[in-house]
């Protein structure tokens, strides 16, 4: 028989703290009820002796010390998972809200995730095409893989979300599913929106499961947002077979709502007042990715943050690094050009390109052409440094001929429109195009052979 606790020992934000409480576990849900008949559910974040500390779903507005009684249900906080989730759209916590009716289903499971043996885990191999040219062909996504986007305030990173779920698919083979599984965090009720009509209107909605949280909504969702957006991922693809892509936005409002909860529970502050825990938060979520020996599954991982100022040492982006296998960063230079999207090359990379492209997974000449164009345009750089110092009209006829060769990249391969998705071919003779502006003899990180069959110069 359980007991019901009818006095609470003090609420802090959406905090509330019960002492004398026998046979709890951490994780496990409580059910609270008001003296209005109005019922709350929480989580119990920690234990000490006797005494709990749970947050509150809904927020603590209403409450008393006096008109609320407590039970503990015994179980932690789970969800029933069907594929009837493909195309549906829930909160924070996995509650629907699109007019769609409750998820029924003997299948429940803890959003906290089941432990994943190492040795269980397979290596990331074959590549997820995102049909965004500077993606693909210089920081390829593999099905498996975590890669960041690393953003910055007003730069477009829902945009390119939402290109990215709209055009995301796998090589195709006989039996092989592919589902996004999308989360908003903490997100403006408009953006909400926005991503929701673009995926209806893109015709792929039937294929998203959405998960958002919005900004008006508790901070206590939005810390269990994430966890509930990669349970419905690991049903999917270790249950199911399939391969999912989960997009996440915005990492930075989950870690912000994080300190937010750690200050509440008067924790001592780590950099930035974070707390000193928050790496080891970060790496119980993205570790969720992988793929596994025993199911034809996968999940592959594309976080997004906003590093507040622009700051890649901040401390999310920073502990993002360490985790992740490589990153995405976007360039506020590009965007104030009018090039969409405004992806850095030079920063960004994909530990795991390597393989899954080349022969047998895109095309032979992916690695070199890859290569190739990161040598070239890293010496465009400097070229337009020397220019700022000495002008180009002082610049020499191959130091002028890499300035072109920098514009056509910039304007040519790296800008697209959002409805422009361009295969990992079409990617690849756009790249070839573009580097024949430079002569063949500059060309040094490319195999002969290659270059006789696939360089043109240009006249």
């Amino acid at each position: 028989m359980s007991k019901e606790y009818l006095l609470l020992d003090k609420i802090e934000g959406p905090l509330i703290f019960l002492s004398k409480v026998e046979d709890v576990s951490y994780g496990e849900v409580i059910n609270i009820t008001l003296d209005d008949g109005k019922r709350r559910r929480g989580r119990i974040i920690k234990i000490d002796k006797d005494a709990i500390v749970a947050q509150i779903f809904e927020g603590s507005s209403g409450f008393s010390v006096v008109n609320a009684s407590v039970k503990l249900s015994g179980k932690p906080f789970e969800l029933p998972m069907s594929k009837e989730i493909l195309g549906r759209t829930f909160n924070g916590i996995g509650e629907p809200i699109d007019q769609g009716g409750s998820i029924f289903s003997n299948d429940i499971y803890n959003v906290n995730g089941r432990p994943i043996n190492p040795v269980a885990r397979k290596y990331p191999r074959n590549y997820i095409q995102t049909g965004i040219s500077t993606i693909d062909n210089l920081a390829t996504l593999i099905r498996g893989q975590k890669l960041p986007i690393f953003s910055g305030n007003g730069l477009p990173h829902n945009e390119i979300a939402a290109q990215i779920v709209k055009h995301a698919n796998i090589s195709e083979k006989e039996g092989e599913e592919f589902a996004v599984v999308f989360a908003a965090i903490g997100v403006k009720h408009d953006d909400a929106d926005y991503f929701r009509k673009t995926f209806e209107e893109s015709g792929v909605l039937e294929r998203v499961v959405m998960y958002v949280n919005l900004a008006n909504d508790s901070i206590v969702e939005r810390v269990m947002t994430p966890r509930c957006a990669l349970t419905a991922a690991e049903y999917l693809a270790f249950e199911k077979n399939m391969h999912i892509l989960v997009i996440m936005t915005d990492v930075t409002s989950y870690c912000e709502a994080l300190r937010e909860i750690s200050s509440a529970r008067e924790e001592v502050p780590s950099r930035k007042g974070y707390p000193g825990y928050l790496y080891s938060d970060l790496a119980s979520i993205y570790e969720r990715a992988g793929m596994m020996k025993q199911t034809g599954g996968s999940i592959t991982f594309l976080p997004i943050l906003t590093m507040p100022n622009d700051d890649i040492t901040h401390p999310v982006p920073d502990l993002t690094g360490y985790i992740t296998e490589g990153q995405i960063v976007l360039s506020r230079e590009l965007f104030q050009k009018n090039i969409y999207p405004p992806i850095s090359i030079l920063p960004s990379l994909s530990r795991l390109m390597k393989d899954g492209i080349g022969e047998g997974f895109t095309r032979e000449d992916h690695p070199e052409v890859a290569n190739q164009i990161f040598a070239s345009y890293s010496k465009v750089q400097d070229i337009r440094a020397l220019a700022q110092i000495i002008g180009e009209d002082d610049l020499s006829e191959l130091d002028n001929q890499y300035m072109k060769f920098g514009r056509s990249f910039e304007e040519t391969f790296v800008s697209q429109s959002f409805d422009d998705n361009r295969s990992i071919f079409e990617t690849l003779d756009l790249a070839w195009e573009i580097l024949g502006e430079l002569p063949k003899e500059e060309l040094d990180r490319v195999d002969p052979k290659t270059l006789d069959k696939y360089y043109k110069e240009k006249i």
